[in-house]
């Protein structure tokens, strides 16, 4: 892993204020942050990832703070981290390399695997329980069926892709080579692709989905259901923050949010 993480605290974020009003309130400046960092490492150059991107690195080790931007949004909080790097990686977008929970938390990522032995023409619908326990086939959470093939070019076989381009009996120029979709789930040499649906916000609660696929004459598949999902939504983002006392004896800290 090329980011560090050990030496780097007090990690702080400041908004930036547009100006003062005549009541001393701070007019903020439209998605756009100041975040501050201690660090121990004297030899290293700092990047700011903001829910996860890459956001801005430092121009020299000694840099301690950069301004950021970040989403503007009510209802859920922003994850600002800041990592070391080695000097050679210092504008390199490590954002594979983050773990950061989706900001998008209450919402449900179902992952499908388009396999080549799926037909053309074929849709796939999501369902779920809505906390009950029973999955709802009557009504789709989809909308809209997933087209799994929305582009022809997409699948492969027989009279398919580039013709005559690929081996005998199989065009399959157009398929994801190995290693490149997801790994070891296609047939052998050819990975398969993953179609990705995420589900509308859900209250706190345990859920099952269910996924049906249908042929283009309308032939429908049994159902692959999931296993128990727990879902719980983010913490809404605090719009006042205010120190109602700070014991130094203790140091505990009372705040009033609201």
């Amino acid at each position: 892993m090329n980011l560090i993480e050990n030496g780097i605290e007090k990690v702080r974020v400041f908004e930036l204020p547009g100006g003062i009003g005549e009541n001393g309130e701070a007019v903020a400046v439209p998605r756009l942050a100041l975040v501050k960092w201690r660090s121990s490492l004297s030899d290293k150059f700092y990047q700011v990832y903001v829910n996860g991107k890459y956001s801005g690195s430092t121009l020299q080790p000694s840099q301690r703070q950069m301004v950021v931007q970040v989403p503007s949004s009510l209802d859920v909080p922003v994850k600002i981290e800041v990592f070391a790097v080695e000097a050679e990686d210092f504008d390199t977008d490590f954002s594979d390399e983050t773990e950061v929970t989706p900001v998008e938390s209450g919402r449900v990522k179902i992952s499908l695997l388009r396999q080549q032995s799926l037909p053309f023409g074929s849709t796939a619908e999501i369902y779920f329980d809505n906390g009950t326990g029973e999955i709802d086939y009557d009504n789709p959470l989809t909308g809209e069926p997933i087209g799994i093939w929305p582009a022809w070019q997409d699948k492969c076989g027989f009279g398919m892709s580039r013709f005559g381009a690929s081996d005998f009996g199989y065009d399959s120029s157009a398929a994801v080579g190995f290693g490149k979709g997801v790994f070891g789930r296609g047939q052998f040499g050819l990975d398969a692709d993953a179609i990705e649906w995420a589900s509308p916000f859900l209250q706190v609660g345990v859920y099952k989905f269910g996924v049906k696929i249908s042929d283009a004459a309308g032939n429908e598949s049994s159902a692959s259901e999931s296993d128990e999902v727990t879902v719980t939504p983010a913490a809404r983002a605090t719009e006042n923050l205010d120190i109602l006392s700070f014991d130094r004896q203790t140091n505990q800290l009372i705040l009033s949010v609201s």
